[in-house]
């Protein structure tokens, strides 16, 4: 009976499914409101990025919450996984899985070539985030990983949670005062004309989206990283 109702709900979903991918009729043009964001990103803030323009300046009090909800996610994983001390250092030095045996030499090897490329492309996606595609959240999780590959090739290291928790704290606050700023000298929180637009298109410009993508990075970066280093045993 019990296989009887899951082909049942299995059929139902499939027929769901089908009339939703039967009845779908792409777009052939845009709507008014894409059009108005697609000329009104570029000649108001100077981002050739729509999409990163939106979500830095016309949604700033929404990417603000995001970058809470991370801080209450890295908080939280670090209230509930931090072990005793000798504990996990006891772990560590047992290596990566607990064994006794470590990384092996083609992985400690790999990590040393790819490393400093993994975090110059985590680099190069937050300061180019106002110009093609990428931006602070996303350069921040490209960072993240590198330190994942740090840590899965060096399973005995440690990671200085004192220094990422401080660099988080000063990202997150000086991101906010920029919101400030933004209402007193501009037209809003997080308003990108404090700044001066620059020429279209090049590294400096966009107003203070750059600056703003780049504390973005930095705090989404080390807060995953500390996130990740909470899931090691």
């Amino acid at each position: 009976m019990r296989r009887a109702f899951s082909l049942l709900g299995v059929l139902i979903f499939g027929i769901i499914f089908a009339s939703l991918v039967s009845n779908y009729d792409e777009r052939q043009t845009l709507s008014a409101l894409a059009v108005h964001y697609l000329t009104e990103v570029p000649a108001d803030l100077g981002a050739p990025n729509v999409v990163t323009g939106i979500l830095i300046t016309f949604r700033g009090f929404d990417t603000l919450g995001e970058v809470a909800v991370l801080f209450m996610v890295a908080a939280s994983v670090g209230l509930l996984l931090a072990s005793d001390t000798g504990e996990k250092t006891l772990s560590r030095n047992s290596g990566s899985d607990g064994t006794g045996h470590g990384p092996s030499e083609l992985v400690r090897n790999g990590a040393e070539v790819v490393l400093p490329l993994i975090f110059l492309f985590g680099a190069y996606v937050i300061m180019n985030g106002h110009l093609s595609a990428g931006g602070g959240f996303q350069g921040g999780a490209v960072v993240a990983s590198g330190v994942m590959l740090l840590m899965l090739a060096y399973p005995s290291g440690s990671i200085n949670h004192g220094f990422l928790s401080t660099t988080e704290s000063l990202a997150g606050v000086f991101y906010v005062l920029i919101g400030i700023v933004g209402i007193a000298f501009g037209s809003g929180f997080l308003d990108s004309h404090i700044l001066p637009r620059g020429n279209f298109g090049t590294l400096f410009s966009a107003g203070a989206i750059p600056l703003i993508s780049a504390l973005l990075g930095i705090k989404v970066g080390a807060e995953l990283s500390v996130i990740i280093d909470r899931f090691r045993s």
